[in-house]
């Protein structure tokens, strides 16, 4: 569950509670620090953004805040047949379009239809469903080609499919870019205002069919700066930072400002390229013992990370064997001088908010003390996406931060690590392990499951391909007294929910 970190003192609590304008209570301000790129949730994969995406569209199921729990949202109630290929919605009674209109299973359907279409840029995540039918007004089917046990987490990420109104769907389903600027979903919120490169603003939906928010206004202005983010929340122009804000500066906030953490799915790992000398298992070993990463999570996270158990983050997946890393750093040291010495490159992309950058730095000064010479390569933003295609000006170790679509393992397994996979950033293939996440795919038993996908993440790290470095907690700094931030493990950091955030009482 979230914890909380108060710096505060009481008198600077009360004190800011009695200078907050009456408009405060009924406005909240929280600031982009990313442009927003399309607000339609069928063709764009937006980061920054999910927060206002999901509070203004839904989906049949959600994540409860704060867990990896699926629970209803537009389905009051769902069901999964017992040969896993067909799911039942009970879709729940009340709900309206923000345009008036009734949400039912003929909406549902339109919707669905829509984001399975060739067009839509996330239309894989339907690609196991063959049939999807409205047996009543109520009631929603949907059937699958074969079992595939992650699929109510496919329907609850926050990339999921969301339930668009058909009526605008009819109306401007023929002119896509409308829904990059326009939404009209069944969300507590109301998109009013899309001015890129400078404001959104949602407006609280009177006709939820759902618990009201506690805010009438969201407003959500772009500031790319963090300094400047920083500046205006010291000085009551916004109430609070979502992300990115310095750990370095986290264990001195100034009176009136206070801390929420939860787990995230933000992993922290190094992608190993093929062929590099790491492939030698004694090189290998000398070059784990050095990076062993709970010697600097702390100065690079504060106390908001803690070593990576597995290659799975620790929200999703707790393994029954930890990776283990070796400690002598004699020994390490020994194997390089062996070598006659060991030069590395360490690269991660540029722009990354997550202290990556700090985080190479850390390891490069614990590689140096065994005799490795490390150079750093800071890439341009999307650069690392390219690498597998040009492994000659790739890093040997490739930093970075994964965050899956959804809580399952598969969505961990099959997007970044399998032969093939589109987030395999250095192109690494063990066809042994492939086969293994292959067979734990179908498998219905969590528990069952959880085994066959850490028994593939152990070989992959034997092997030497990924190496699992932390698990990054979710961070938002904010304004004292706004409690029920509502954030979810599986959205990226940052994502606060706007449906439930409030003050105090």
């Amino acid at each position: 569950m979230p914890r909380f970190k108060g710096y505060s003192c009481l008198v600077a609590a009360a004190l800011t509670a009695i200078a907050l304008p009456a408009a405060a209570q009924e406005i909240l301000r929280v600031p982009y620090i990313t442009d927003i790129g399309s607000f339609d949730p069928d063709n764009a994969f937006e980061v920054g953004a999910l927060s206002a995406i999901n509070n203004v569209y839904e989906g049949l199921v959600e994540y409860a805040p704060g867990t990896t729990d699926i629970v209803g949202l537009l389905a009051e109630d769902f069901s999964v047949s017992d040969d896993g290929l067909t799911y039942t919605f009970d879709i729940v009674d009340g709900a309206t379009f923000h345009d008036g209109t009734p949400v039912n299973a003929q909406a549902v359907l339109t919707a669905l239809d829509r984001r399975g279409s060739d067009k839509m840029m996330l239309n894989y995540f339907l690609w196991n469903v063959t049939s999807i039918t409205a047996p009543d007004d109520d009631t929603v089917v949907i059937t699958m080609g074969m079992p595939q046990p992650s699929f109510l987490d496919t329907l609850a990420s926050p990339w999921g499919p969301k339930i668009i109104s058909a009526k605008a769907i009819a109306d401007h389903g023929d002119d896509p870019d409308w829904f990059i600027e326009h939404a009209v979903g069944t969300g507590p919120f109301k998109l009013t205002t899309f001015d890129r490169g400078s404001e959104y603003v949602l407006t609280k939906f009177d006709d939820y069919y759902g618990e009201k928010p506690f805010f009438d206004t969201i407003e959500l202005p772009v500031v790319p700066d963090i300094g400047q983010q920083i500046l205006q929340l010291r000085a009551g122009d916004i109430d609070a930072i979502p992300v990115g804000y310095p750990y370095a500066q986290l264990a001195a906030l100034p009176p009136g400002l206070d801390i929420y953490s939860a787990p995230a799915m933000a992993l922290v790992q190094a992608f190993v390229k093929p062929g590099s000398v790491l492939e030698d298992p004694e090189i290998r070993k000398a070059v784990l013992t050095a990076i062993a990463p709970d010697t600097w999570i702390g100065d690079a996270f504060a106390d908001y990370a803690t070593p990576a158990l597995s290659l799975y983050q620790a929200a999703m997946l707790t393994p029954e064997q930890p990776v283990a890393f070796p400690a002598d750093m004699d020994a390490a040291k020994a194997i390089i001088e062996a070598h006659g010495g060991l030069s590395l490159t360490l690269g991660y992309g540029a722009g990354n908010t997550d202290n990556v950058g700090q985080a190479a730095d850390l390891m490069a000064a614990n590689l140096a003390a065994i005799g490795v010479d490390v150079q750093i390569l800071t890439l341009p933003a999307g650069a690392v996406y390219g690498l597998k295609d040009d492994l000659d000006s790739a890093p040997d170790l490739l930093i970075t931060r994964s965050s899956p679509d959804a809580a399952h393992p598969d969505t961990q397994a099959s997007v970044f690590y399998t032969t093939g996979a589109v987030l395999n950033l250095l192109g690494a293939s063990l066809p042994e392990a492939d086969d293994i996440v292959g067979q734990a795919f179908s498998v219905a038993d969590k528990a069952e499951a959880a085994k066959l996908y850490e028994q593939a993440g152990h070989l992959w790290f034997d092997a030497g391909m990924y190496i699992p470095l932390a698990d990054i907690e979710e961070v938002v700094v904010h304004a004292a007294g706004l409690t029920d931030i509502g954030t979810r493990p599986v959205f990226p950091p940052g994502n606060i929910d706007f449906g439930t955030v409030r003050w105090a009482e």
